[in-house]
């Protein structure tokens, strides 16, 4: 189903779903080397960002997270404007990065290839001190070595620009 983008940066929903110590990640096979995605997608015209956060893992992972036992909580902001190759526009997209922790019990249910996608993209498991060091998208690699403050709202991460930002 198309859904209409309004103009301007396009907002990105996405989560680290935690497990003990492993995080889980959309593992996609590039020419140019392996990229790991924060599952999560665009949220459409007129919904919000918890709604577009639901619907993506729904989508993306098989993962309803009316049956998590606490809510994703909002704990980075990160801009991003970078140069995709082959082009010369600039790509633009606000990420607003969650968290969410999943039991044993919910995790056996999580999907091992990517729900959405045309290919058999996996999604894999990945210890938080590996994932922290991988070519990860968003960029969210340096808060993956460190645990977030939950005492304070979302933080800022410095932005994904070309020059920081490799795409894969």
């Amino acid at each position: 189903m198309t859904h209409s983008q309004p103009s301007g940066v396009l907002v990105r929903a996405c989560a680290l779903v935690l497990n003990a110590d492993e995080v889980c990640l959309i593992h996609r096979l590039r020419a140019e080397g392996d990229q790991y995605s924060v599952p999560g997608g665009l949220r459409h015209l007129g919904e919000g960002t918890a709604a577009a956060l639901a619907r993506e893992l729904q989508e993306e992972l098989g993962l309803d997270t009316d049956q998590l036992p606490e809510p994703p909580v909002l704990r980075w902001v990160q801009d991003q404007t970078t140069t995709r190759p082959g082009t010369t526009e600039p790509f633009e997209r606000l990420h607003l990065i969650h968290t969410l922790s999943v039991p044993d019990s919910i995790r056996s249910r999580i999907a091992t290839t990517e729900q959405d996608a045309n290919d058999t993209t996996q999604v894999v498991w990945v210890p938080l001190a590996e994932a922290a060091v991988l070519d990860l998208y968003p960029a969210v690699g340096a808060v993956l070595s460190a645990p977030a403050d939950t005492s304070i709202g979302p933080v800022e991460l410095p932005p994904m620009v070309d020059g920081t930002y490799r795409w894969r």
